[in-house]
């Protein structure tokens, strides 16, 4: 990998692994629903924009619904379920059962895309299993009914993510990741809007609040999709998936530096179990 390319790589996962920092932040006073929402719609105009600006053709009227489609597996529905998990669990756990997504990309691969589940991705599996048990486990917060909904609602986000692959590679496989990162976003943002009705943020809605709002959209959404489509272009998706095994470590050191959540060996041995297991799913050969 070029040096350039590599820089790149690492500043994705230093990027994506500030998201949850960031969503801890903002979920208490905006609400899991405005979170995401203005989230996405932030990040999706932001995108529009850029695709203007270079020239890039969205195709808004051709694609829009499958840019539905993908806007709500792939941005709405994760973003609303790690900001209601960041009510309850501290960053550094989202994060780490964020990179368990490639574990249930390899199960629905063999369900919907016939692919060959093998005794290694069966291991990998099982570690990541492990892995995830080991930090539900690991402290310091309480066990509580409140922390088993939050784990729930962390790895249901996490098989969105799996969904919204099998979805692009079975029906929109024709379209660019540009467009479908500005066009699911900013539809999908749009779209929940209205729902702030029924779930208005709790407030209050400080300076503080809104720059770490900024931050979400513009550098973990809007700036962190630029960066990575340009990885895929230059180094193929394969290698820049390498970024989920750097998602963790960034995550629990921004929680511990920027929010003084405590790191525990027994984290840091079931993100590593994650990590081992995503890397034999992922393993081709």
């Amino acid at each position: 990998m070029h040096p350039i390319d590599l820089t790149r790589l690492l500043v994705l996962g230093a990027i994506w692994g500030g998201s949850f920092p960031f969503i801890r932040v903002v979920a208490p006073a905006l609400g899991p629903m405005a979170t995401a929402s203005l989230r996405m719609v932030i990040a999706g105009v932001a995108l529009a924009l850029y695709a203007r600006i270079v020239r890039f053709d969205v195709e808004w009227r051709r694609f829009w619904k499958i840019y539905m489609i993908i806007g709500l597996v792939n941005s709405g529905l994760p973003f609303v379920l790690y900001s209601f998990a960041a009510l309850h669990i501290p960053a550094s756990y989202s994060v780490i059962f964020n990179a368990t997504s490639p574990l249930f990309g390899a199960i629905f691969s063999a369900v919907w895309l016939g692919e060959a589940f093998t005794p290694v991705k069966a291991l990998g599996l099982v570690l990541g299993l492990a892995g995830v048990a080991l930090v539900s486990k690991a402290g310091p917060i309480d066990i509580s009914p409140a922390f088993w909904q939050a784990l729930a609602a962390c790895l249901a986000a996490a098989a969105c993510y799996a969904l919204a692959v099998i979805y692009i590679k079975k029906q929109a496989h024709l379209i660019k990741p540009m467009a479908a990162a500005a066009g699911g976003q900013l539809i999908i943002g749009v779209m929940m809007l209205p729902l702030l009705f029924f779930a208005p943020p709790p407030g209050p809605f400080t300076s503080s609040i809104a720059l770490n709002l900024l931050g979400l959209a513009l550098l973990c959404s809007a700036l962190a999709y630029i960066i990575y489509y340009r990885l895929i272009m230059n180094v193929g998706p394969t290698q820049a998936l390498m970024v989920t095994y750097l998602m963790p470590a960034f995550g629990m050191l921004w929680g511990a530096l920027f929010l003084d959540e405590a790191i525990t060996g027994a984290m840091i041995a079931g993100c590593a179990l994650i990590v081992l297991g995503t890397a034999l799913v992922v393993k081709r050969g």
